[in-house]
């Protein structure tokens, strides 16, 4: 019996080689929009709804989707379909298929894998992806934290608009950008069906002394003339309170020098590094005996910072 031919394909709007989680996120986007609960007594959503249950139906099931590849290059020869011969021959163990959204298949669905019935074979109607059964939408929100939370991991406590609020654990490692999901915390779904996610997005304060760049981080520090002419050990501010540095001898006013290991921790482990950009700074008020010195490392050196022009 010829069938009008169904290209799941193009219902889910996907290519054909999407890969499956092409599939799931178009899936999951179009069954919000059509759900027989979003649009109560809407005819034409609800039948939109069944198809697209039906394309993902086939389409997230690696061996029905193979199936319906098999089809071969010409898949779609008209408006009518004919399974090829030798079809109805073709066993293969689906599982439980059941859906729990009501609706059956169409013609062509069956014409394909409707024989299986009576085989030990469950065939059911569509079902929503795993943990997607009309649930709420997900909600995002922001969250703003410090250097140091950021790299230690804080606990933080977030109000929703609903007014419930809850106690979230931020992970050592996160970054400016970074999103954290927390499982059926967001909106409840229709008629008190489950809930959707909650996906927290992570900004980082401007620190007063630290400017981070991915897993390192870049303090300036000030040194006296004489410090990077001759070489200090100064100390320096990190993460974890203060640390010395080695300034070698003749260092240069914008220079960086490198602490390893002292940036910021790592979600998967390590840290990243610490750099230190020194500034050359004189003073602005000298006593006598300074100015002397000074007047007399004028007369006695031969260094030039800048070039002769002849």
């Amino acid at each position: 019996m010829a069938v009008k031919y169904r290209d799941y394909y193009e219902t889910l709007g996907v290519p054909r080689a999407a890969a499956a989680d092409e599939i799931k996120s178009a899936f999951r986007k179009l069954a919000r929009k059509y759900h027989p609960d979003v649009n109560p007594g809407d005819r034409r959503s609800e039948e939109k709804f069944k198809e697209i249950n039906e394309a993902y139906e086939v389409l997230s099931d690696p061996k029905k989707r193979e199936m319906y590849d098999r089809l071969g290059p010409n898949w779609k020869a008209g408006t009518e379909f004919s399974p090829p011969p030798g079809w109805e021959n073709v066993r293969i163990d689906f599982g439980d298929s059941g859906f729990g959204f009501g609706g059956g298949f169409s013609d062509f669905f069956e014409s394909l894998f409707g024989d299986l019935k009576g085989r030990g074979v469950k065939t059911g109607t569509a079902r929503a992806p795993k943990g997607w059964n009309g649930r709420g939408q997900d909600v995002e929100t922001e969250i703003t934290l410090t250097v140091e939370d950021a790299h230690r991991g804080a606990t933080r406590k977030l109000v929703l608009q609903d007014g419930r609020s809850l106690d979230v654990k931020i992970p050592a490692g996160v970054r400016d950008g970074s999103v954290i999901r927390l499982a059926a915390q967001g909106e409840s779904g229709p008629s008190g069906r489950g809930h959707g996610d909650l996906y927290i997005r992570v900004r980082l304060e401007k620190h007063p002394q630290f400017a981070v760049t991915g897993d390192d981080i870049t303090v300036q520090i000030p040194i006296a003339p004489w410090e990077a002419a001759l070489g200090a050990k100064i100390p320096v501010p990190t993460l974890e309170g203060s640390a010395e540095l080695t300034v070698p001898a003749g260092a240069q006013s914008g220079q960086r020098l490198r602490m390893r290991g002292l940036g910021l921790n790592r979600r998967r482990g390590g840290r990243g590094d610490q750099y230190v950009q020194l500034s050359i700074v004189v003073p602005t008020s000298m006593t006598e005996r300074e100015r002397a010195l000074f007047e007399q490392l004028s007369r006695e050196s031969s260094f030039q910072p800048r070039p002769t022009h002849k």
